[in-house]
């Protein structure tokens, strides 16, 4: 008797061979199942960030045209897969949130799975709420243009209003410089230390950081008078004889820092240091930084000194890529992200 031909034989096929199935692509591994690419605002941090998780910082090609216009072009494949973009909005601010526009569009446009905005440093921040008439809510506007480029997630840093966090619609992780900092002066085990607020807006985040220093709290009382113009009225708080550590999210032109520390030492402080998360450092911050009776400034790397600020002995700068690194593994992988807070 015949026996039946088995529905994987030949039967039927030209020529006898056997009919073969297309061959499948073999799964991403999953270290490598998300990227990471950058613009050119602070390059140097992406590629610290890329070392620390053990991935390539990703290939892409950012051109300009000879009036200005950014050509960028991915120079990989991205189909599928978890992208992280790392752009600090800084100086000069309106170029570089323009690239990370045009980056998220050309990542959606790639078919990238998710698109995750890493933004050290949110430029537009400090206008977030309208405290006079007839002004714009830019840190609201810059978030709806991130959600409407095709961002799906953002990662920022210490912003200057918490709040902001509501502007957005997507997922926001708020992530704080604070540990890094804390270890830094733990380690300098500063006596008599009393850390100070340079302003009632940033009394929690001083309140905070001397917790988990375990020391006491003093408050500038500060008065605007116009824009990076301020006036230092008094000192709330015992800072006589003690070391002050003047905290705040931003330096900008460093004013409202040498007027306050001024203000510490008429009270009686012994010495002032001071910190700040993100060194704006524009104008004349940097000569006034260097002319003043600071210690010590310390700050992060959210956003890159510039060459003549890099050269000022009194500016310590802080590494916050192995907490960025971090808080990416963890969304990547979908684990809580407010372990990195302690």
């Amino acid at each position: 008797m015949s026996q039946p031909v088995p529905a994987s034989s030949a039967q039927g096929q030209p020529g006898g061979q056997a009919k073969t199935s297309p061959k499948r692509a073999g799964r991403i591994p999953e270290p490598k199942r998300f990227k990471i690419f950058c613009g050119s605002s602070n390059q140097p941090l992406a590629e610290e960030i890329c070392k620390f998780v053990g991935v390539p910082l990703g290939e892409t090609r950012l051109q300009r045209f000879s009036d200005g216009e950014v050509h960028f072009q991915l120079l990989e494949n991205v189909r599928g897969v978890d992208v992280f973009v790392v752009q600090p909005t800084c100086w000069p601010v309106d170029q570089h949130l323009m690239e990370l526009l045009i980056m998220i569009d050309a990542l959606k446009r790639a078919s990238a799975g998710r698109i995750t905005v890493v933004i050290p440093y949110y430029g537009y921040a400090r206008q977030d709420r309208k405290d006079r008439p007839r002004v714009a809510i830019t840190s609201k506007l810059v978030a709806d243009l991130l959600e409407r480029a095709g961002a799906n997630r953002a990662l920022l840093v210490d912003l200057h209003a918490a709040q902001i966090q509501g502007f957005f619609d997507i997922p926001v992780d708020h992530l704080f410089a604070s540990p890094v900092l804390v270890s830094y002066f733990r380690e300098m085990n500063l006596p008599n230390l009393t850390v100070v607020s340079p302003d009632a807006g940033g009394v929690e985040r001083a309140r905070f950081f001397a917790k988990k220093l375990e020391v006491p709290l003093a408050i500038v009382d500060k008065r605007r008078t116009d824009i990076n113009v301020t006036e230092v009225m008094n000192v709330i708080g015992d800072v006589e004889g003690r070391t002050c550590l003047i905290l705040d999210d931003i330096i900008d032109t460093a004013g409202t820092l040498v007027k306050t520390a001024d203000a510490l030492l008429e009270q009686g402080a012994a010495k002032v240091y001071a910190c700040a998360t993100h060194p704006v450092l524009s104008g004349p911050a940097v000569e006034r930084i260097m002319n003043s009776r600071l210690e010590q400034v310390v700050v992060t790397n959210t956003i890159p000194l510039q060459e003549d600020a890099a050269k000022v002995g009194k500016i310590k700068v802080l590494s916050i890529a192995g907490l960025l690194g971090r808080a990416i593994e963890s969304i990547h992988m979908e684990t809580s992200v407010s372990t990195l807070f302690s």
